[in-house]
C-alpha cells in the first residue's frame, strides 16, 4: 500500500516550526535517541538557532544527535520523516477549527516546499485543525498513499486511557479504549469494544455509564483546560509524536488512531478523520475497520459532516 523507505542506522527527521510543540518534540527526540540527524526549520531563523544551541548544550548527557537549524527548506533533503507543527496555535477561547483560514494559507506555502526538498519522506501533520490540514497536505504533496497522515486522536485516546485508569486503578497502557473521528469537539469514544485484556470496561466495579461519560468529557475538554492554565499544550503531543516516529523507524506495525483519508469507511470517503491504523516503515500501511455500534456510527457521521464543511 505504502512506499517503503530503506531503514539505516542514520535516521533523519525534520521538524517544520519550532514553537512549543516543535521544540518539545525536538527535546523528546534528544532524550530518546530515536533520531540521529535532526533539522529544525522555522521562518524565524534566529529562534531556530537558539533552540539548536539549547539542545546541543545537553549532548554531553544524551545520545548523540546531529542538529541543524535553518529557514531554508532545501536543508531537509534526505529526511526519512518530516513533522509539520508550523502554524497559528490554538489560543484561549478558540476551537481548533477557528485556525482553519490562517493555517491553510501557511500550508499552501510550506507543503510544496517539503514535497520538493524531501520527495521520499513520510510526512506527519500535527498542526491544527489536523484533519483539515492533513487532507490539504495530501492534495498539495501528491505523495503515494500512506505517506502523509495526521497525529489525529492519538493524544485524545491517551488522555481517555489516563482518565479511565484513575477510575479502575489499572495502568493506562493496559486499557484498550480509543477516541476516533475529529481531533476536536466531534470526536467520540469507542466504548462498545473498550476492554482490559478482553474484559469489557463496563464490567469493572464502579465504572458505570456515568463514569464513562465523565471520562470522555474530561478528555474532550483537556486541551481547553491546559491552554487556559498553561497557555498551550506540548509535552503530551511531543511524546505521542515520538511514539509514532519509533513505530515508523522500528517497523513496529503498531496500531494508532491517526488522521487518514477515508475510503468507504462505513460509507464515508473524501475526508480525513482518525481511525485505527497500522504504522510501519512505509507510514500508514493499513487501515483497520473496527466494529462500531449504532451510536458510534452516528458520531462518526457527525465528525465527517463537520470536517467536510472546512475542506
Amino acid at each position: 500500500m505504502a512506499h517503503k523507505n530503506h531503514i539505516t542506522c542514520a535516521l533523519k527527521v525534520s521538524i517544520i516550526g519550532c514553537g512549543s510543540v516543535g521544540a518539545t518534540t525536538a527535546y523528546a527526540y534528544l532524550l530518546s535517541g530515536t533520531v540521529t540527524d535532526l533539522t529544525i526549520v522555522d521562518v524565524d531563523k534566529k529562534r531556530a538557532k537558539g533552540l539548536m544551541l539549547d539542545l546541543e548544550h545537553a549532548l554531553s548527557f544524551t545520545p548523540h544527535m546531529q542538529i541543524t537549524a535553518t529557514d531554508d527548506f532545501s536543508k531537509i533533503a534526505g529526511s526519512n520523516l518530516v513533522v509539520v507543527t508550523a502554524g497559528k496555535r490554538q489560543a484561549k477561547g478558540e476551537t481548533r477549527l477557528d485556525l482553519v483560514k490562517a493555517n491553510k494559507e501557511i500550508f499552501k506555502n510550506i507543503i510544496p516546499k517539503i514535497a520538493t526538498a524531501a520527495p521520499d519522506s513520510i510526512m506527519l501533520i500535527v498542526s491544527n485543525p489536523v484533519d483539515v490540514l492533513t487532507y490539504q497536505a495530501i492534495k498539495l504533496a501528491k505523495f503515494p498513499e500512506g505517506r502523509v497522515f495526521g497525529s489525529g486522536t492519538l493524544l485524545d485516546s491517551s488522555r481517555l486511557q489516563s482518565h479511565i485508569s484513575k477510575k479502575i486503578r489499572i495502568h493506562p497502557n493496559s486499557i484498550d479504549a480509543y477516541v476516533l473521528g475529529e481531533h476536536g469537539d466531534t470526536s467520540f469514544p469507542v466504548y462498545s469494544s473498550a476492554n482490559v485484556l478482553g474484559k469489557p470496561l463496563k464490567d469493572f466495579d464502579g465504572f458505570s455509564q456515568k463514569e464513562a461519560e465523565n471520562c470522555y468529557e474530561d478528555t474532550r475538554k483537556a486541551a481547553y483546560r491546559i491552554i487556559n492554565d498553561q497557555g498551550y499544550t506540548c509535552y503530551s503531543i511531543a511524546t505521542a509524536i515520538r511514539e509514532i516516529t519509533e513505530a515508523i523507524f522500528q517497523d513496529q506495525h503498531k496500531v494508532f488512531p491517526l488522521s487518514v483519508p477515508l475510503k468507504n469507511y462505513y460509507g464515508h470517503s473524501n475526508v480525513c478523520l482518525s481511525v485505527p491504523c497500522i504504522v510501519g516503515q512505509g507510514g500508514v500501511e493499513q487501515i483497520i475497520k473496527i466494529p462500531l455500534n449504532a451510536k458510534e456510527k452516528i458520531n462518526l457521521a457527525k465528525s465527517v459532516k463537520t470536517i467536510k464543511q472546512f475542506l
